[in-house]
């Protein structure tokens, strides 16, 4: 898409969806496998940030710009993309901080019991 150009880096907290690990699940790896085992889960991370970006440029040009006339946006589209990211970039938000609470929930409560 083309206003991925200059995106190397993924969408801050809260717009993307970062997880915490707990590092003692490390603790049995050497430092070797650790470091690779911390460098898949950032290419991880990276990824569902770029697969989440991808998503809300395709969605809001498709919703918003429907004529080529001009190379730059008309008035009201670029409105409509404005609307359109505030809006994907809100719920994105309110689902991360809602998966953070059902998170902190589980880790409070304990594995089910058998």
């Amino acid at each position: 898409s083309f206003l991925l150009a200059g995106a190397a880096k993924p969408l801050p907290f809260p717009y993307s969806q970062q997880v915490t690990m707990d590092p003692s699940i490390l603790q049995h790896l050497n430092d070797n496998d650790k470091q690779k085992m911390l460098d898949m889960i950032d290419e991880m991370q990276t990824r569902d940030s770029l697969k989440m970006y991808n998503g809300l440029v395709q969605r809001c040009f498709a919703d918003c710009v429907h004529t080529f006339r001009r190379k730059t946006l008309e008035k009201d589209e670029e409105a409509c993309v404005s609307r359109c990211t505030q809006k994907f970039l809100k719920h994105s938000a309110r689902v991360s901080l809602r998966f953070a609470e059902l998170n902190q929930q589980q880790s409070t409560v304990g594995p089910p019991q058998q």
